[in-house]
């Protein structure tokens, strides 16, 4: 028997509704994607990129924008799948060659949109309960989602351009002036993906936006730990406790014109800078931060190299984030440090202690802790 909801309610605004919310949900996508993949850039660079050391809030913006979109398109998802589900499964599911290649697809974009912004979310939260290198998977599995997107874009393209031309169709009222009894109006839709998408955004947005924290009840990086910082890993995972506060701990710093080390009391005799630089994470929480050290270019004159060269700073850690590469640009840039204290105290050793890489505009990840050693090209 036919429901009061499907027969007060035309298909054509159940096809406006999903249509309205799709090319929002379409925007959060597109731009997660374009942010995401930058970031990507930053980390492993290809040829023909290059970013800069400046502004120095450049790249807290575009990690802060890119999980915020993706934490937005969660309730953005929800809905759209609610206004659709009966679609999902019409009758027939595969037809002409046309309704295969939409049915593909939907399924691809709906199962990889599900794995790309659930796995996302648990990243921030960084919990794991998978085998794979999130990473990796992460950044291929943007390439499905939009692909499938554009081809779903491409099939449905002549029904988004009548939807988005079709206008609301009048309430039907009862004799008493009531609404009569149907689906949800657009307008009411609409009103409510937005309003579940601000709280959604708003209760991220804190770890990112320090104005916000207060309410940002869903941070899992508020502000908490040493100095007032986060900490993602602590010196007892990355193992390097013993080594870090070891009474025979060298910062050693190779070259064209050899090797140089010194021990923490020499880098502290050398002239000491003061930076005011924010820390920025993949997962997208950042921080603001007054950090002293040494400038990493008058290192690098230190053995003979050239102001500008790409450098290597290789942590006393081992793993996948031992090693970072230091673009050049942020090489010659004096406010790149090797920061010895924060905010006027000795670094923690949770931040880094006794010796870490500070650059300006660079993910929190190439942010090298616990550095060992410098190579310079």
């Amino acid at each position: 028997m036919t429901s009061a909801v499907e027969t007060d309610e035309s298909e054509g605004e159940r096809r406006a509704r999903a249509t309205r919310v799709g090319l929002a949900l379409a925007t959060c996508f597109a731009t997660c994607f374009v942010t995401g993949l930058l970031s990507h850039w930053i980390q492993h660079p290809p040829g023909w990129f290059a970013w800069p050391s400046t502004p120095v809030w450049l790249y807290r913006t575009t990690q802060g924008v890119h999980v915020l979109s993706g934490i937005a398109a969660i309730p953005l998802l929800l809905i759209k799948l609610g206004v659709v589900y009966r679609k999902l499964f019409e009758r027939p599911l595969i037809g002409s060659p046309v309704r295969l290649i939409e049915r593909l697809s939907i399924a691809v974009l709906v199962s990889a949109s599900i794995f790309q912004l659930l796995t996302g979310l648990l990243n921030i939260a960084q919990w794991y309960p998978w085998r794979f290198f999130f990473t990796t998977t992460h950044h291929a599995m943007a390439y499905i989602v939009i692909g499938a997107l554009l081809v779903h874009v491409a099939v449905k393209l002549p029904i988004i351009r009548v939807a988005l031309g079709e206008a609301e169709p009048e309430q039907t009222v009862d004799d008493n002036g009531r609404r009569r009894p149907g689906g949800l109006d657009r307008r009411t839709v609409l009103l409510g993906a937005g309003g579940a998408v601000a709280v959604a955004v708003v209760a991220f947005a804190g770890q990112t936006v320090p104005a916000l924290r207060r309410v940002a009840v869903f941070a899992p990086r508020s502000g908490a730990g040493p100095a007032g910082l986060p900490v993602n890993r602590t010196a007892e995972q990355a193992q390097v406790t013993v080594a870090a506060t070891s009474d025979s701990y060298r910062l050693a710093v190779s070259g064209p014109a050899g090797d140089v080390s010194w021990d923490l009391a020499a880098l502290r005799a050398l002239p000491q800078h003061t930076e005011s630089l924010p820390i920025t994470c993949v997962e997208g929480w950042s921080a603001d931060a007054v950090w002293s050290g040494v400038r990493l270019r008058d290192l690098v004159r230190a053995v003979g190299g050239t102001v500008g060269a790409p450098v290597r700073v290789i942590s006393l850690e081992r793993g996948p984030y031992a090693v970072s590469t230091v673009p050049s640009s942020h090489a010659a840039d004096p406010r790149t440090l090797l920061a010895l204290r924060l905010h006027g105290a000795d670094l923690d050793i949770d931040h880094g202690f006794p010796v870490r890489l500070i650059a300006p505009n660079l993910p929190g990840v190439m942010q090298t802790k616990w550095v060992g050693r410098i190579e310079v090209s």
